[in-house]
């Protein structure tokens, strides 16, 4: 079988591999987990929601219909809806598990079926690893999935059609503050990328003083032609309309509105780095929050020196939210993310959550009274200066990540950029710590013939040695 589970759920190109009959197998193969894991204690229920892409809504429905003809209630979100807020809806409606048809930030030609926990986050990669198993088995047997006419499973109360956004928003006004944020009457962009982020910020505002103005809400599975990936090259419209509106600032979400990218009111990106710095620094100062701090290996070293300040242990994972998830549901944890956007915090389900952060962002901005642009160059003065730059190479083949990490470190050099290597780390990929806190890291994408260099350093000329360095240590020509 070509079907397998990454970090988090199957993703495939749609009416290639990500087919209606692959679906439905795949479906069966939850069912068969959730009524082995759970159907001893009542009837199981499972949350199914989709985002905005080609055909989500007839995948979540056909997923709904199999989850049926097994005796599984399925409570089917009637129209697109963020993952955070379907994953909300796991907790609040006490269901075993959910499912949402989304590729998250990946091409409009993908689409994906992740798998989420009782607690609200991605599952773990043991019950993958056992749907997996499943999945293959039914292959062994020639065993088709079992599958319910939808009108008999709403007649029969097996599929249930609802809303998601009423109880998720009511949870994130209990961990945001909206009154201060309407006493800033900003003006604020709101830009979900054609995902299903659309409307979420509007109408969480939309009874506070703030003047929202939404782009890129309508319904367009093609995304505009642009991977609904909130990075700086998407993100030309949301610069055109806080340029045109005289903006104080700008919030973008992806596909499936689990990861954020932001934009000052001058049009600078304001990377997840830096969202994520700002967001300890505040929880720490103005909150008097504690907690452990969750980051993955490829995010930036400010964390570890607000952490330091404030007398908070950092915890440093491989790439993936999955991994800070573990952490949120096993610790305390004030706040955890990673580079690629994904966030949250103390309080919160252990999921990225693009809509959360936003908010916190424009708490953040109302606290301070001054400008975003004012705020992050505070933020560089207090714990940087620090500059980021991460390069893809494409490869004929996957690279094997064991081999090159211990080709790479058998050969690591005692300097770099000028600076001697203080530390070198494993876990993923190999990363090369220097005595000023730059740092570079080597890793294979897990899932791509992709190798990625990351780098981060003091200023844009370091960092552009680290990344030649990392490019002569791999061997990449060009």
């Amino acid at each position: 079988m070509s079907i397998r589970f990454g970090t988090d759920g199957w993703r495939a190109v749609i009416a290639d591999t990500f087919t209606f009959a692959n679906l439905r197998l795949v479906a069966q193969a939850v069912a068969d987990y959730v009524n082995a894991e759970h159907g001893g204690n009542g009837q199981p229920e499972v949350v199914v929601g989709f985002d905005t892409r080609f055909l989500s809504d007839r995948f979540a429905a056909e997923t709904a219909r199999v989850l049926a003809a097994n005796g599984i209630v399925s409570w089917l979100t009637r129209t697109d809806a963020p993952t955070p807020a379907i994953s909300y809806n796991i907790l609040h409606k006490h269901a075993v598990a959910g499912v949402v048809i989304t590729a998250s930030h990946n091409p409009p030609r993908y689409n994906g079926f992740k798998l989420k926990a009782s607690y609200g986050g991605s599952a773990l990669p043991e019950q993958c690893m056992e749907v997996e198993r499943l999945l293959d088995r039914q292959q062994r047997e020639v065993r088709g999935p079992n599958l319910m006419d939808y009108d008999q499973a709403i007649e029969m109360d097996l599929i249930r059609r609802f809303n998601p956004m009423n109880a998720y928003y009511e949870h994130l006004e209990s961990l945001v503050d909206i009154d201060k944020i309407s006493s800033a009457e900003m003006r604020v962009v709101a830009d979900p990328m054609y995902g299903s982020g659309r409307t979420a910020i509007r109408a969480l505002l939309s009874r506070s003083r703030c003047q929202v103005t939404e782009i890129r809400g309508e319904m367009n599975p093609g995304f505009g032609g642009i991977h609904p990936e909130p990075i700086r090259q998407h993100l030309d419209m949301l610069s055109a309309t806080i340029n045109t509106l005289h903006a104080d600032v700008g919030i973008a979400t992806d596909g499936d509105a689990d990861r954020l990218g932001a934009m000052d009111g001058d049009s600078n990106f304001v990377d997840p780095h830096t969202i994520l710095s700002l967001a300890l620094r505040y929880l720490a100062e103005k909150r008097n929050w504690g907690g452990d701090v969750v980051k993955t290996v490829s995010t930036t070293m400010m964390i570890n020196r607000i952490a330091k300040h404030f007398g908070l242990t950092v915890h440093e994972t491989p790439v993936g939210f999955n991994y800070i998830a573990d952490h949120m549901l096993n610790g305390d944890v004030l706040v955890g993310g990673e580079e690629s956007g994904g966030m949250s915090i103390k309080g919160h389900i252990p999921e990225g959550d693009g809509i959360l952060m936003g908010l916190l962002l424009l708490e953040i901005l109302a606290d301070a009274g001054v400008p975003l642009v004012e705020i992050v160059a505070d933020l560089q003065q207090q714990f940087g200066p620090t500059c980021y730059e991460r390069t893809d190479f494409k490869l004929k083949t996957p690279v094997p990540k064991k081999q090159m990490v211990e080709r790479l470190h058998s050969k690591a050099p005692e300097r770099m950029a000028g600076e001697s290597v203080r530390d070198i780390h494993t876990f993923d990929g190999i990363k090369f710590v220097l005595a000023d806190d730059s740092w570079l890291l080597i890793r294979p994408s897990g899932t791509e013939p992709v190798l990625r260099v990351y780098a981060e350093a003091a200023d844009h000329k370091m960092v552009k040695e680290l990344l030649a360095e990392g490019r002569t240590l791999t061997g990449i020509e060009g």
